[in-house]
């Protein structure tokens, strides 16, 4: 007897969630629509109850005329001089917290309305982002996080929202990645939205959470939260806050004063020994991974230019690394190097690698779930990222806050005879780096020449279009690569710690369009712009974040990939079709985006950002990425939709 589809249209988004029993006397309602909203859902909650399930406590009226009424409640009368929801942005302000990504709930509507009114500059420091999802909430934080080290919020609506977000969440985790998530709670309101332990939900890949039950204690754990989400190991964090403390009266309540966090670095001792080792070399060697911060990177590059050292870095697959095209990044003058200290990174002979979300998981895993690559194992010989290569003495340290200890000895030793040999290795590594890479750079161009012409186009010829016409821009590459070839990584200069932001942590699709908006968020003021090769698979989980971008005017070209399918799972079912024998005439059932193709140029168009295509001539490609870079660089975005090999 349900009409799903009906009772949607009646009760709104939020509403049609509860899943609740209606009792008679709720039904006697004033409006029509109302009591056949709650009709329908008494008749859903009758047949579960004859199926033995237990009933969930029942929305009044006046509740779901709050979600579902076309006019505005009346304005009530101010009872409250000093909104607790006010103090709790002023926190954030403080914090130099930016943006505030969310899809508006019920839940926070105290602390929506005080940050977009609060304040001699509302809707500043944090400004409030619009979403049409909340795993895009999440998202933006992560693309935004990885950009700058630092966290932004994404304001979630209750259960529901921490559940639509979860995905995200969890990619976050992974990633380690610093952010905070505030939950709003209302357990007056809808029962399906709230919870007694919200967070428990997102307990077991979250770094930290808290639930204050108190005004002063909601604004010192939103001063922990951030502490938390920005000490190593970093990640997403989460605060609950009830509706009675966002609406509670704030006055005479004192904002405490905010302590960064203090995160240890290595000892007096081991950096004079460390600093006597690199400048006891006679050809030493720095292998740099993940940084927390762009400071760190800076103080990467500085020692490895105090003591002559060539380098090795991830910059290619991951933000906060040492700059490739640095001078002093390559093989140097000699690979037979007598001295490498890494940091965050192997293969070295010293190794400071401070704690990863994998160290604390096991805390935080209550139920035992125990999540594929943060499983309890035994303290790692190898480094992240080293391809197997061993690590001779691992120092359970954050490096980044290790570096300045160790340059201050470096400064300190350092002699005019050692800078004059420095000087000298600094000059042969940096004439031999230079020949590595124009020579890298012209082998990776002739591999590229292959299917140059081809339609459909090839990512090659893609990403070798794209890097002279962004050579003098400053520019990030904010979405995963892996599927597109990653032939950014021998053709472009990752000069900047936000050059390219990786992949997605947990390999989850859906990613990509949603950690764009958030670098685009990072770039808008910073005159940068954001590349996105976004796979087509991949934007169809949330286009929506199309129209964030319009909306806000987030400066991101997105050129699709657009291959028409979800070509690995493709390819798998060929491989196992294959394998028993039965042909592959049939793969394409459930793998590919076909009959009808998707026009990405329409779907640009109906959220609000302009585009071109699809391109199916590589001919056309610079003309076009001309157009997209002058529009994102006048704060528009643009999509350009480029029909591509599969890989």
């Amino acid at each position: 007897m349900s009409n799903d589809a009906d009772t949607r249209k009646l009760v709104g988004r939020r509403g049609f969630l509860k899943g609740a029993a209606v009792a008679p006397a709720a039904m006697a309602v004033s409006a029509p629509e109302l009591a056949d909203a709650q009709t329908r859902v008494a008749v859903q909650a009758a047949a579960a109850a004859s199926a033995g399930a237990t009933a969930v406590p029942a929305p009044t009226p006046e509740q779901v005329a709050r979600e579902t009424s076309a006019t505005p409640p009346q304005t009530p009368t101010p009872t409250v001089k000093v909104p607790g929801s006010d103090l709790m942005v002023e926190v954030l302000k403080r914090l130099g917290v930016e943006f505030c990504t969310s899809n508006p709930g019920s839940s926070f509507e105290a602390l929506q309305e005080s940050l977009v009114n609060y304040g001699d500059k509302p809707n500043t420091m944090p400004e409030f982002i619009t979403c049409l999802h909340e795993e895009t909430a999440v998202d933006m934080a992560t693309g935004y996080g990885k950009a700058e080290g630092k966290p932004m919020v994404a304001l979630l609506h209750g259960t529901l929202g921490l559940q639509h977000a979860s995905m995200a969440i969890y990619q976050a985790y992974y990633g380690g990645v610093p952010m905070v998530i505030i939950a709003g709670r209302d357990d007056g309101f809808i029962q399906a939205h709230t919870a007694n332990d919200m967070a428990a939900m997102v307990r077991s890949f979250t770094k930290w959470d808290a639930h204050p039950k108190t005004l002063p204690e909601a604004l010192d754990v939103l001063q922990e939260a951030y502490r938390q989400a920005i000490t190593a190991p970093t990640g997403p964090v989460v605060v609950i806050l009830d509706t009675e403390i966002q609406k509670a009266e704030g006055a005479g309540v004192a904002i405490p004063t905010y302590r960064p966090p203090v995160i240890p670095g290595i000892d007096a001792a081991t950096a004079e020994r460390l600093a006597a080792r690199l400048l006891a070399a006679k050809n030493p060697r720095l292998s740099v991974g993940k940084l927390r911060t762009p400071e760190g990177v800076k103080n990467a590059v500085k020692l490895a230019e105090l003591v002559g050292a060539s380098t090795a870095t991830q910059s290619t697959s991951g933000p906060m690394s040492f700059p490739n095209r640095h001078p002093a990044c390559g093989p140097g003058a000699d690979t037979a190097y007598d001295f490498t200290l890494g940091l965050e990174s192997g293969p070295a002979d010293v190794a400071m690698m401070g704690p990863t979300i994998a160290s604390i998981a096991a805390l935080r895993d209550k139920m035992g779930v125990a999540f594929g690559g943060l499983r309890a194992s035994p303290a790692p010989t190898t480094a992240p990222g080293g391809g197997g290569s061993k690590i001779g003495e691992k120092i359970d340290i954050d490096a980044e806050a290790s570096l300045p200890a160790l340059i201050a000895v470096v400064e300190k030793a350092m002699t005019p005879a050692r800078r004059r040999a420095i000087a000298d290795r600094v000059a042969k590594n940096a004439a031999a780096n230079q020949k590595a890479t124009v020579e890298g750079v012209h082998k990776a161009l002739e591999a590229k020449r292959v299917g140059w012409n081809n339609s459909p186009v090839s990512l090659g010829r893609i990403y070798a279009e794209l890097a002279p016409l962004i050579e003098n821009e400053d520019w990030c590459l904010a979405s995963p690569t892996a599927f597109s070839g990653s032939h950014h990584r021998d053709l472009w200069n990752h000069d900047k710690p936000y050059s390219y932001l990786g992949p997605q942590p947990a390999g989850g699709i859906g990613y990509g369009a949603g950690a764009s908006a958030g670098a685009g968020l990072a770039a808008r003021e910073r005159k940068r712009i954001v590349i996105n090769i976004q796979t087509d698979g991949d934007m169809n989980f949330a286009p929506g974040v199309l129209w964030t971008e319009a909306h806000h005017g987030l400066p991101v070209l997105s050129i699709m990939h657009n291959n028409r399918a979800w070509h690995q799972e493709l390819m798998f079912l060929e491989f196992m079709a294959g394998a028993r024998g039965r042909g592959t005439d049939r793969a394409h059932i459930g793998s590919t985006l076909r009959d009808p193709f998707i026009d990405y140029k329409k779907m640009a168009e109906a959220y609000g950002v302009a585009g071109e295509g699809p391109i199916t001539d590589p001919n056309e490609l610079a003309a076009a990425f001309k157009r997209g870079i002058a529009s994102v660089k006048a704060g528009k975005p643009y999509l350009i939709d480029v029909i591509t090999q599969p890989r």
